[in-house]
């Protein structure tokens, strides 16, 4: 897709085999944009008046896997967004292609100076480089700020920095934000994301012990290790068709049911009747009710949850 000016919109392109020749002549950032939050807007805004006054697209260069998810899975930490949202909320931000590259064994032994030439010369073609305040990129993360400046003047593309962006005095991060989301406060984290924080999937099927507890779930497949909060939660719930339900959802490991190893979301919806299954919602974090307990029976689990329900209800104003 392409508009007036001639550059393309909202385009997603994997790896380099399929960059074309139409792909090259860009405005470009990297970085690993989890959460794409204040700091990372800060960043794109730079980008996208640099795209401007150049007349060429917008790229941000992202890594799938991130990083650390490949070289320590271990010590990689959860994830704010899903690639998918990600994507999406980068376009959202006004990015015109977003370009990713396969984090493996051969990009992480790729020096800085191979990495400059493969992917930002003879791949994208960069016109001038957007880099945040702390990136570094290549092999034992030697490519900074410096190295690029260097590298601009010999392939003759502009580089600059951006400012770290604060709230409260603080800087905005994506580690910061997870501590605020375990600690349970999403307020706090959505001021730093700068939208209310949110998790996206599609609604898979589940065992069905909410139906026969008298409260059907919508059990979201979350497709990850781990979440970066847990317990339950009061949440505004998007639908298919673009309508809202409130609700209320616990994320976690469902003790008192099977204790799964991965994290699912399980959402009831107040006043809501139909079929989701198969569908994609987005469910919106309003306010933390409790942690996750482990419960001795189905029984005691219900009441609970009849309890988390009204608590809902009540934050939403709803009783």
């Amino acid at each position: 897709m392409v508009d007036k000016k001639g550059k393309s919109k909202s385009e997603l392109i994997r790896g380099l085999h399929n960059i074309r020749d139409r792909h090259r002549g860009n405005v470009v950032t990297l970085g690993s944009f989890d959460g794409v939050h204040l700091g990372h807007q800060h960043v794109i805004n730079h980008l996208i008046d640099k795209s401007n006054e150049y007349g060429v697209p917008s790229v941000v260069v992202i890594f799938e896997p991130q990083p650390l998810e490949f070289l320590a899975p271990e010590r990689a930490p959860a994830r704010l967004m899903r690639f998918r949202e990600k994507v999406n909320a980068l376009f959202d931000a006004g990015v015109d292609r977003v370009f990713c590259l396969h984090f493996d064994q051969y990009l992480s032994a790729l020096s800085a100076e191979d990495f400059c030439r493969k992917v930002l010369i003879d791949g994208l073609g960069t016109k001038y480089l957007v880099v945040g305040d702390d990136f570094r990129f290549g092999h034992d993360r030697k490519g900074d700020f410096e190295f690029l400046c260097c590298q601009g003047e010999l392939f003759d593309f502009g580089v600059s920095d951006t400012k770290t962006h604060q709230h409260s005095g603080e800087r905005v991060s994506s580690t910061r934000i997870r501590g605020c989301l375990a600690k349970g406060d999403v307020e706090e984290a959505g001021k730093l994301l700068g939208r209310p924080y949110s998790m996206s999937g599609r609604v898979v099927y589940g065992n069905q012990i909410g139906r026969k507890l008298g409260v059907p779930t919508a059990n979201v497949g979350l497709r990850r290790h781990r979440t970066p909060l847990s317990g339950v939660f009061a949440v505004k719930v998007k639908l298919p068709n673009s309508a809202e339900c409130f609700g209320v959802a616990n994320v976690g490991v469902r003790p008192s049911v099977d204790g799964i190893a991965k994290p699912i979301l399980e959402v009831h919806l107040f006043d809501f009747s139909g079929n989701l299954y198969g569908s994609r919602i987005d469910v919106e974090f309003c306010q933390k009710i409790r942690d996750e307990k482990k419960f001795e029976s189905l029984d005691i689990l219900k009441e609970n949850i009849e309890s988390d329900i009204a608590c809902a209800k009540r934050i939403f104003n709803l009783s």
